[in-house]
C-alpha cells in the first residue's frame, strides 16, 4: 500500500468525526451503549467504511490492515473501535491483544461486535471464552460467554463435546445479577441448546435446574432460556 497505516487511521477518524450526530449518541445511551469517546455514527455507516477500506487493502493486505485497525483502536474512538473489529486480520491478531483490547470494553456493542467479527476467528477463540467467562471484571465476562455463544452458532464442524464442556460454567456464573453479564450467560446457554439435537436436553436440563435455583438471577436465565429451547 502506497498509504502508511498511520495515516490511513487519520483519515478514517476524520471521516467518522465528520459523520458525528450527537442526537444519536444520546439515543445510543438510552441503549446502554457508553457515550465515552462516541461520536453518533451508524453500524451501517461503519460497515460502508469497513467494506470500502477491504477493497482498497486488496486480498494480500491483511498485514496492513492489521495495522490499520490497531491505531483506530488505539484512538479511544468508540466507532473508530468498531471499524477495528470488523477490519483486522484475525490471523495476525495475538492473545497479547485480546488481552489488551477487552480490558478497554465499556459498552455491549462494542464488546459483542468484536467477539462476534474478529475473536471468535482466532486459534485462541474457545480458550480465550473460557479463561474469561471466569473473570470478575463486567465486561471481560460478558466477552467470555459472547464468544461462547458466537462459537456455538458459527463453529458448525466443532464436536458437542466442546460445547457440553460450557455447560458446568454457565451453571458457575448464573448468579451473577449484572444486566451484561447474565444477559450474555443467557445467550450462551440458548446457543448452546439450539446448535443440535443432541446438545438440546444438555442444554434444557441446565436451564431446568438453574430455574429452579435460591438465587434470582440463575432463575431468570434459566427459565428464559428454558421457554426458548422448548419451543425449537
Amino acid at each position: 500500500m502506497t498509504v502508511t497505516p498511520e495515516l490511513r487511521a487519520e483519515e478514517l477518524l476524520g471521516q467518522l468525526r465528520s459523520l458525528a450526530d450527537p442526537e444519536n449518541v444520546a439515543g445510543m445511551a438510552r441503549f446502554g451503549i457508553s457515550a465515552e469517546g462516541t461520536l453518533g455514527v451508524s453500524v451501517s455507516q461503519v460497515r460502508v467504511m469497513a467494506r470500502e477500506l477491504k477493497r482498497e487493502a486488496g486480498r494480500d493486505g491483511g498485514a496492513w490492515r492489521h495495522e490499520v485497525a490497531l491505531a483506530l483502536w488505539e484512538s479511544g474512538v468508540h466507532e473508530a473501535r468498531m471499524l477495528a473489529g470488523i477490519v483486522d486480520d484475525a490471523t495476525l491478531v495475538t492473545p497479547q491483544q485480546m488481552e489488551r483490547q477487552v480490558r478497554d470494553l465499556d459498552s455491549w456493542d462494542l464488546c459483542d461486535g468484536l467477539m462476534l467479527n474478529l475473536y471468535r476467528h482466532t486459534p485462541y477463540a474457545y480458550e480465550t471464552a473460557i479463561a474469561w467467562a471466569g473473570r470478575e471484571e463486567k465486561f471481560v465476562k460478558r466477552a467470555g460467554f459472547v464468544l461462547m455463544a458466537t462459537l456455538a452458532v458459527h463453529e458448525k464442524s466443532w464436536p458437542d463435546e466442546r460445547f457440553l464442556a460450557l455447560l458446568p460454567m454457565v451453571e458457575r456464573e448464573a448468579t451473577d445479577s449484572r444486566n451484561m453479564v447474565k444477559k450474555a450467560v443467557n445467550w450462551a446457554l440458548r446457543q448452546i441448546g439450539k446448535r443440535n439435537a443432541t446438545l438440546l436436553p444438555a442444554a434444557l436440563a441446565c436451564a431446568e435446574g438453574l430455574s429452579a435455583s435460591s438465587d434470582a438471577t440463575a432463575r431468570w436465565i434459566g427459565k428464559d432460556a428454558a421457554r426458548e429451547l422448548r419451543g425449537r
